[in-house]
């Protein structure tokens, strides 16, 4: 299996000065993976120390965080020197150590010539902020499920992803049906990596869904394990309601959707924990397409997503029978499946804001913004070749914008200053417009 924060994660290591680097992102989403596997074919050493249930590790930087001292410490653990020349040093699951978290700190002041990468669930990081939290002392980097690249790369369609780099229009067009059937598939498996290399050993749809619950209700223990327990019935009711959210008409997220009477202020703190712990992701409205965009930004008003696809179909129990069907899976649930996909996609290029639009009266509402080199650029999502686009057109004729986009099982073109670019293909689009 192969991701593209790799590259990122040389890029890092290239740099002339770097802090120690922090990989966040939900739990399951390949962390441990990513960090050994750089370390792997990056170093000739890794000092790999995990801190879930280490009392050794717990109790070494509960005295002080000397780095010398701590250095020391590591080495015995790990049980050969460690040069900062070859070797990296891992510290996983560090969110159940806050002093460890605290001594990156230290490490990049008193000793940068070591190289560390820590990995943790935003879910235990995120409960540490204000614990001697290293502000500054840091890099971040996130880590999302598999895109559907990384996907089709996993799955070892490397002919067909060669044609979507050299943007072969021609030849994608000669294979669309490859393309959507693989498409399809990672619409039911995701991109958790567990489930996909579960699904590559057995090709079973059936153990499939069998992991995908086992993951969500990994989540939900989680909640009880990190979180006050006054937070999490609250956690619980707003992450079962995403789904019916999403099969709205209009997205746009309402409280009182998770139970009658609900109120914002009621379930902030859960609305926070979630996207904090990357579980969902949050895309806010604007009120217009103006730069800067943040300036146009509506914070009471958004539309909520979960941080997989394949999990969106296993918490709905979306019917396996869809991929038997032409196109069915992406206009299930009124097209949730298809926009949850995209803006999965969208999460995976780096420095994209995403965001949506609707009118004053809320009527029209189109799926996505996003801005890319400054241009600010509409994205409607269709579940099907039927290429009416109402809110798309409304926009366009409102705000004459230099670009838009529609995306769906439709060939690529380009009309004017309208892109029609094919859903297994929306990863490209800061390349082809």
């Amino acid at each position: 299996m192969k991701r593209k924060a790799i590259q990122e994660l040389i890029q890092w290591k290239n740099k002339k000065i770097h802090k120690p680097l922090i990989i966040r992102g939900a739990r399951q989403v390949g962390k441990t993976w990513l960090m050994k596997e750089f370390a792997k074919t990056e170093y000739k050493q890794t000092a790999y120390i995990n801190f879930d249930s280490n009392e050794r590790m717990t109790t070494l930087f509960a005295k002080d965080l000397d780095v010398e001292r701590l250095l020391m410490g590591l080495e015995i653990e790990v049980g050969f020197k460690i040069n900062p020349q070859n070797t990296l040093i891992i510290f996983d699951e560090i969110q159940e150590c806050p002093k460890a978290i605290t001594s990156l700190k230290y490490f990049n002041e008193n000793a940068p010539q070591y190289d560390i990468l820590a990995g943790g669930s935003l879910l235990g990081v995120a409960c540490n902020h204000g614990t001697g939290f290293p502000v500054g002392k840091v890099e971040f980097m996130d880590l999302y499920p598999l895109s559907f690249e990384e996907f089709m790369e996993a799955l070892e369609e490397s002919q067909l992803l060669e044609l979507i780099k050299k943007q072969d229009f021609q030849l994608i067009e000669t294979f669309k049906d490859k393309y959507i059937d693989l498409l399809k598939q990672y619409c039911y498996i995701g991109g958790m990596p567990e489930v996909v290399q579960d699904f590559i050993e057995n090709k079973d749809f059936n153990a499939v869904r069998a992991k995908q619950k086992d993951i969500l209700s990994a989540y939900e223990r989680d909640f009880s394990k990190h979180i006050p327990a006054n937070t999490v019935a609250k956690i619980r009711l707003l992450w079962k309601s995403i789904p019916a959210q999403l099969t709205k008409e209009n997205k746009k997220f309402i409280y009182g959707a998770i139970k009658k009477g609900a109120r914002a202020k009621e379930f902030e703190i859960a609305l926070s924990w979630l996207c904090d712990c990357g579980l969902i992701y949050k895309v806010n409205k604007i009120t217009k397409p103006g730069l800067p965009i943040s300036a146009y930004e509506d914070f009471d008003a958004f539309k909520l997503f979960m941080l997989d696809v394949g999990l969106l179909g296993a918490l709905t129990n979306l019917d396996i029978k869809t991929l038997l069907e032409e196109n069915k899976i992406f206009a299930e649930f009124k097209g949730a499946i298809a926009e949850q996909y995209v803006l999965q996609q969208f999460k995976t290029i780096k420095d994209l804001p995403v965001f949506y639009w609707s009118n004053e009266t809320s009527r029209s509402e189109l799926d996505f913004i996003i801005e890319i080199n400054s241009s600010i650029i509409p994205v409607e999502v269709k579940s099907s070749t039927n290429l009416k686009a109402k809110s798309l057109k409304n926009y366009i004729e409102k705000f004459e914008p230099e670009i838009a986009i529609r995306t769906s099982t439709a060939d690529y073109k380009k009309t004017n200053n309208l892109y029609d670019i094919p859903l297994y293909l929306i990863e490209m689009i800061p390349n082809c417009i």
